[in-house]
């Protein structure tokens, strides 16, 4: 298990956001700080953190968005090759977040369309950074008792079921998932623990994975974000992993308001 931490940026303001509120018109608020994107980013720097992730949480093409962009730029020149970065990310763009630093860009939109997986977008991803910078963000929400992958800022349901089949299915075109659990995100009431049976069974290389061994070690880095609020919480994760999912603690860091120090959750993972 390794904390993956974040640095969610909306109009070029660090946030924290209640999961499935955002829209164009705004969204509940957390937590608004008054530093910037690259204090974050030098905090994770200083504690050696690897892989958190720089989220843009506004429209691309808006002149909010381009706000975003320059404080995740800002961030990413804090800690190159440190961080990741999703939001607005597509085959035309992702090359320039790289270059400036990112290790990883982010993907959800840019490969979903009517719906579905747009399999040529997902190869012109990869030609245009490779599969080794490309993280697929498979975040999902509840609907008649299946989680389905939405897009565009969580709006939006697409047909597609987050499964272990189709973790093992996508293997080929990136190098991470990150799976944000959009109804308990930034609640802080609590995980949802059901999704880690995806997550095991994927883990537990049951599908048929084209890069796991029988035993799942081969499966890709999976990291799950939403309503972790507690040291238990994460306790609890990483016994119910095994120790192989990475979490993400946004609201309930204390560099969020919160009370969870990062130092104290690192010795948690680590021991």
């Amino acid at each position: 298990m390794e904390f993956r931490p974040c640095i969610d940026i909306h109009n070029g303001k660090v946030k924290q956001i209640v999961g499935g509120t955002l829209s164009d018109s705004g969204a509940k608020e957390n937590f608004v700080s008054e530093r910037g994107a690259g204090y974050f980013a030098q905090y994770y720097r200083d504690l050696q953190i690897t892989g958190g992730h720089i989220i843009m949480l506004n429209k691309l093409g808006t002149p909010e968005y381009e706000a975003s962009r320059e404080a995740a730029m800002e961030a990413l020149s804090a800690y190159p090759g440190g961080l990741q970065v999703g939001g607005g990310i597509n085959a035309d763009n992702a090359g320039a977040f790289v270059k400036a630093g990112a290790s990883h860009v982010i993907v959800t939109s840019f490969v979903f369309s009517d719906g579905k997986i747009n399999y040529d977008n997902l190869r012109k991803l990869v030609c245009a950074v490779g599969r080794e910078h490309v993280v697929l963000d498979l975040s999902c929400r509840k609907k008649d008792g299946e989680y389905y992958i939405v897009t565009d800022r969580w709006q939006k349901f697409t047909r597609t079921k987050l499964t272990a089949q189709l973790l093992s299915r996508l293997e080929e075109y990136c190098d991470e998932y990150l799976v944000h659990a959009v109804d308990v995100e930034g609640k802080a009431a609590g995980p949802d623990r059901v999704l880690f049976e995806i997550f095991k069974e994927y883990l537990d290389g049951a599908c048929g994975s084209s890069t796991s061994s029988d035993d799942g070690a081969g499966a890709l880095p999976v990291t799950y974000a939403g309503g972790i609020h507690s040291y238990d919480d994460i306790r609890a994760l990483k016994k119910v992993s095994g120790g192989r999912v990475n979490i993400t603690v946004g609201s309930a860091l204390d560099l969020f308001g919160g009370s969870l120090s990062c130092e104290e959750i690192l010795k948690i993972v680590r021991e």
